[in-house]
């Protein structure tokens, strides 16, 4: 008598480990600015001149705006999309101006303060030393977006700085608080 074949089990499949996902991504910060712009795509080529920023993504809507898109300045990332009002996303010019600034660490205030400019930044407050140990200037970039801009020059105590707020202000013809 022929002997059955006996099937064969296959062996169990090892469970997958999910992968662990970061709360936050390794590419973030816990902060990551989001800009409501009007002519975001614009926006990426100015930030691109004038800050030496990297386009990361890129994602048009049906339309060909620019939904969401992603550009790295420095060390960080900045996410900007065109304006939407109707979404609660509306631009500094729809707002007519915007109470947000975004603050950019460089190795040269200066240059960087100048190349914005050349790209067609509007001064605000030329570079210049501050009580608070940073040489600081500040542009809105032609989308209404305000830039502080600063290279960090010196390590001081909160002491220092109120003393230096306080000579600032008298020299500006206010009394220290």
């Amino acid at each position: 008598m022929p002997k059955k074949k006996v099937a064969k089990r296959k062996p169990a499949r090892k469970p997958t480990r999910k992968r662990k996902v970061e709360a936050v991504p390794k590419a973030y910060g816990s902060v990551t600015p989001a800009l409501a712009i009007r002519d975001a795509a614009d926006a990426i080529a100015f930030y691109e001149k004038a800050f030496g920023a990297k386009e990361l993504s890129r994602l048009p809507g049906p339309d060909g705006k620019l939904m969401h898109a992603e550009v790295k300045i420095g060390d960080s990332i900045v996410m900007l999309g065109e304006e939407a009002p109707e979404m609660g996303a509306p631009s500094p010019q729809t707002l007519k101006g915007s109470p947000v600034s975004l603050m950019l660490y460089v190795k040269d205030v200066d240059a960087v303060f100048a190349r914005a400019v050349a790209a067609g930044a509007k001064p605000v407050m030329p570079p210049a030393d501050m009580f608070w140990g940073d040489r600081y200037g500040a542009v809105t970039d032609p989308f209404g977006h305000r830039w502080s801009i600063a290279t960090h020059k010196a390590d001081l105590t909160p002491r220092q700085m109120q003393k230096g707020m306080e000579e600032w202000m008298t020299s500006m013809g206010g009394k220290p608080g």
